[in-house]
């Protein structure tokens, strides 16, 4: 599928997560199979822009195209020159953010706070996609709350406003991430307008993608949490839509390669100190996705209180190596 004039690898893409899908994330999982990512959500605001933390949000060094940055807030002007900010430092596809239930993010009306206010989301986007030359996506929730589900109506407005793609999560703002993901909505959505969506919300498997292409009709997936930790999960995916085949779980050496190549850009992107304090989240999620046999409420508690009192990259992956010398045999990766 394409989005304006980019053609993208495969339909299987990687969600927007704040303080997850950096680029050292991003990078990963497009090696692994993605055939497309999301930066982070990036402020609008202009006194943001030169904070050490948006800098990184907008680093996109080296990585590959089509290189798409989300931007967040609830002014259109102001909206507008973040668009025209971030192309002018290589974003080649701008998303704006309408699905973040945070409420910090909510609370400035910004995020899906913005699916309240149909008038002033559309304005948003007619807005940014006039100001800058390159296609604006939008990623948006069902609606509001479960009472008022406006997404069909708001999918309509934004391809008029000149959205080039729809990204659905299958839940309302008042919903976050508890319950389960709705896909009625998602298959509405698409019915009614004639740009790309994607289907998004508790996808976990690659059985669970295929369900979901076929409930919803959408022209691709987009994964977030069901990531953190398994970043493999995109070729996986891939690779069913494909051949109907299930592939393996990596083994132990591949998982361990991942891993440590993983942690090797990430310190390097973020600095010894920095790096080491943002990988803690990492490798928690790696370490929640291993089935050990050896005493998990020991071995891997202090393996995971070790990690988070390092203060070295050095002392990090000592501990990582050391404990899968030891314990490889009984781990399995899913």
């Amino acid at each position: 599928m394409n989005i304006g004039p980019h053609q993208l690898r495969n339909r299987v893409f990687v969600a927007p997560m704040a303080g997850v899908t950096d680029r050292p994330f991003r990078q990963l999982c497009k090696r692994l199979g993605a055939g497309y990512a999301v930066s982070e959500m990036a402020a609008s605001n202009p006194r943001l822009w030169a904070s050490v933390k948006t800098s990184r949000r907008l680093n996109h060094d080296g990585e590959m195209a089509p290189r798409a940055v989300q931007i967040a807030g609830a002014d259109p002007q102001m909206m507008a020159e973040a668009a025209r900010f971030n192309v002018a430092r290589g974003a080649q596809v701008i998303d704006i953010n309408m699905g973040c239930p945070a409420k910090k993010v909510c609370n400035v009306a910004a995020g899906s706070a913005l699916m309240a206010d149909e008038g002033l989301a559309v304005r948003i986007i007619e807005t940014v996609a006039r100001a800058v030359d390159v296609p604006v996506t939008v990623k948006m929730r069902t609606g509001p709350d479960p009472a008022t589900r406006n997404a069909v109506a708001l999918a309509r407005a934004a391809e008029r406003a000149g959205a080039a793609m729809l990204t659905v999560h299958g839940r309302t703002r008042q919903c976050a991430f508890g319950g389960h993901a709705e896909y009625d909505t998602i298959a509405a959505v698409k019915a009614a307008v004639a740009i790309p969506v994607v289907a998004n919300g508790d996808i976990d498997s690659a059985a669970k993608a295929a369900f979901v292409l076929a409930r919803t009709g959408a022209d691709a997936v987009m994964i977030g949490r069901a990531a953190q930790g398994r970043p493999w999960i995109f070729g996986q995916i891939e690779h069913f839509l494909a051949t109907g085949a299930l592939l393996p779980p990596p083994g132990m050496a591949e998982m361990r390669e991942v891993l440590r190549a993983h942690l090797l850009d990430h310190y390097a992107f973020y600095g010894e100190y920095a790096g080491v304090r943002t990988a803690r989240k990492h490798i928690g999620w790696y370490i929640d996705g291993w089935s050990a046999g050896c005493a998990p409420g020991t071995e891997l508690a202090a393996l995971r209180d070790g990690v988070n009192r390092a203060d070295t990259p050095e002392e990090q992956l000592r501990l990582l190596e050391a404990f899968l010398d030891h314990a490889d045999d009984k781990i399995t990766v899913h």
